[in-house]
């Protein structure tokens, strides 16, 4: 359906394709990863033939239509939000716009525009139009809304329902999920899930490229190297290329060193002239591999911490709060413990937001009390909390202000991580755009960073290597951390416990992602991030217990008697555990002595069967020590738990 045939694209002497290939079919679901600036965006330019190839060439077989969402800014006028999303030709739009123009039904216009409505199928357009804004989260009351009188993000979705309802052969989508909440990214996955063409689509959302996606294309070394399956499979697959790549990369660098260093040796030498001069032959001949990669490694920086805080972080006790008629939350009654790592999940338009607003201190309260903790320092970041920044300022001058102990450099590498790298440092914030405003107040939270951070969808507008560094920042964080996203990975890298929010009711879940989805049933990664509470009721304080009978000497004595055979049976676990754990840390710390010396062995070994073997045993040892070190992890996290729960009952 369309091939992209070993094209090269080129902008101010920096290479972004070269020699590169790609073939879409009818029904494929593509997938296009890559670091920011990899040329993704370019990608899809010369694909809609918006700019060309220097060389090669982009073929769409013919009377193939293609459908394009770009990742913002997209066009509106006058019509309406119903208009915009059955404009799916130019046909249909000219006759919306004579309808907008010759209103009068009396007009021989009208009539003319109304009889190529009827023969271009605009009622049944219109009824199709309708569910699918219905299922973006359009109220009916909207579809005569003019467009231009709604949000940057609405209008956006009215684009993609305009997509949708057009059902092109090739579905083009940059970064679809940046415009849709919780909700509606479910009803959308569905639906791609179900779409008849192919797809090709960029995106940072790792759950979303598993659900939709039967092949991964990722732009790496100027080339499209695609990969079978979601985005998981990808991941082991690029592994292995990349193990592969940099053994072949080692073998060349070391083929090359020793036809230099004979060449040196020998060619002012008579007798080794002809030698020489056949090897200098042979190393001109040879096809340089490019250095491996490593633009998606993680930031080797920790970040700061955080003063301590009191036991208790902050408390609301019978908070109301309401916009106008609707009331988001009535007596509501929360305490949040120092180190909680929470994740807040429920429907659109439950509370999420508001209750970080709550807890920030930015919303006046109408009834209750919010009491922060002892030495609480609160810090809040959301997309559109970046009035604070000084517009005067250089991105790096921003990032280092109020910063203390940390050098340029490490602010650099910190700013590069999320995005800005070289010259972008030396930006005025004045021009940024909104999501790089998001990002570097995001970096300020980070390098100054408050005890009670408060983050609502933080992922927005990075890339997948930024995404792997926020987590790295925030692991190690030894403050309390309270978050809304829509990102599972994300979510299962920091959640230790969730707090479900629906209609004003919370039900907290004392544990991670997983133990949300098997205690509250929820099923699906995604829709238990949108998931009603059904019959819960919301968290509140345990009513008072009933009397107990009183107990005679015999009850008493085998009360007693039961509670020390559970304490020297919880003792016994215990025991067994820390003997675990120890076993485990002392096959951890042999597997990476092992690990160190196969790989300084593999260093300067031959390229051979012997070569072969110790590849295979650094596989082995690797995949063995990922293993110890997830057992390991889980039984200290146990014992640790256990050791706080014992504490909190003494």
């Amino acid at each position: 359906m369309l091939t992209v045939s070993s094209i090269s694209k080129s902008y101010g002497g920096r290479i972004l394709f070269e020699d590169a290939s790609l073939q879409i079919n009818p029904g494929d679901r593509l997938g296009l990863i890559g670091p920011n600036g990899a040329g993704k965006s370019t990608l899809f330019s010369l694909i809609l033939g918006e700019n060309g190839p220097d060389e090669g060439s982009v073929n769409l077989q013919r009377g193939r239509t293609v459908g394009f969402l770009p990742q913002e800014s997209a066009p509106s006028g006058n019509e309406t939000i119903l208009q915009l999303a059955t404009s799916v030709s130019p046909e249909m739009a000219s006759v919306h716009e004579m309808l907008r123009e010759f209103p009068s039904e009396d007009s021989a216009e009208h009539h003319e525009a109304v009889e190529k409505f009827i023969e271009l199928d605009g009622y049944n357009l219109e009824a199709k139009a309708k569910r699918i804004l219905a299922g973006l989260a359009f109220r009916e009351t909207d579809f005569d809304r003019p467009a231009r009188t709604m949000s940057g993000g609405w209008i956006m979705r009215a684009h993609l329902a305009r997509l949708l309802v057009m059902e092109p052969d090739l579905l083009m989508l940059d970064e679809p999920t940046n415009h849709l909440d919780l909700e509606t990214l479910g009803w959308f996955q569905d639906h791609l899930v179900a779409y008849s063409g192919a797809l090709l689509v960029i995106s940072h959302d790792r759950a979303f490229l598993n659900a939709i996606c039967d092949s991964i294309v990722e732009i790496s070394r100027q080339r499209l190297h695609r990969y079978q399956g979601n985005y998981e499979d990808y991941l082991v697959q690029k592994k292995d290329r990349e193990e592969q790549y940099l053994a072949a990369y080692k073998n060349q660098q070391r083929e090359i060193a020793h036809l230099e260093e004979f060449i040196n040796r020998f060619r002012a030498k008579a007798s080794k002239a002809s030698q020489a001069q056949e090897r200098m032959k042979r190393l001109a001949r040879i096809e340089r591999l490019a250095p491996p990669d490593n633009h998606e490694a993680t930031v080797k920086f920790r970040f700061p911490q955080p003063p301590r805080g009191g036991q208790r972080a902050i408390e609301l006790k019978g908070v109301r709060q309401a916009y106008g008629d609707h009331v988001v939350y009535r007596d509501l009654d929360l305490v949040v413990e120092r180190g909680q790592r929470t994740v807040l999940v429920g429907p659109n338009g439950a509370g999420k937001s508001t209750l970080l607003k709550i807890l920030a201190g930015l919303l006046p309260l109408e009834a209750g009390e919010r009491t922060p903790g002892h030495n609480s320092s609160i810090g809040y970041f959301a997309q559109h909390r970046t009035d604070t920044l000084d517009v005067t300022r250089t991105v790096l001058e921003e990032a280092a202000d109020g910063v203390s102990g940390l050098g340029e450099q490490t602010i650099r590498t910190v700013l590069g991580s999320f995005l800005f790298r070289g010259d972008d440092a030396f930006k005025r914030v004045g021009v940024l755009s909104g999501g790089e405003k998001s990002r570097l107040a995001l970096v300020k939270l980070l390098l100054r960073p408050p005890n009670l951070l408060l983050l609502d969808e933080p992922t927005t507008h990075l890339d997948m290597a930024s995404i792997n560094a926020l987590i790295g920042a925030l692991q190690p964080y030894e403050g309390t951390l309270l978050f809304v996203s829509h990102d599972v990975h994300f979510i299962r890298s920091l959640a230790t416990t969730v707090l479900h929010i629906n209609a004003g009711r919370i039900k907290p879940y004392a544990g991670d992602y997983d133990y949300y989805l098997e205690k509250s049933g929820a099923g699906c990664d995604r829709r238990a991030l949108v998931a009603p509470l059904g019959n819960h009721r919301p968290a509140e304080a345990p009513a008072p217990a009933p009397a107990s009978p009183k107990l005679g000497i015999k009850e008493i004595r085998e009360q007693r008697r039961a509670e020390a055979e559970a304490r020297k049976a919880a003792a016994a676990a215990r025991r067994n555990a820390e003997k675990q754990h120890a076993a485990l840390e002392a096959e951890v710390m042999a597997l990476e002595a092992r690990q160190r010396e196969l790989t300084a062995t593999l260093e300067n070994a031959p390229n051979d069967s012997t070569s072969f073997a110790l590849h295979r045993e650094l596989a082995d040892v690797t995949e063995a020590l990922e293993k110890a070190n997830t057992e390991w992890s889980a039984i200290a996290d146990a014992l640790a738990s256990a050791q706080s729960t014992s504490a909190a009952g003494v």
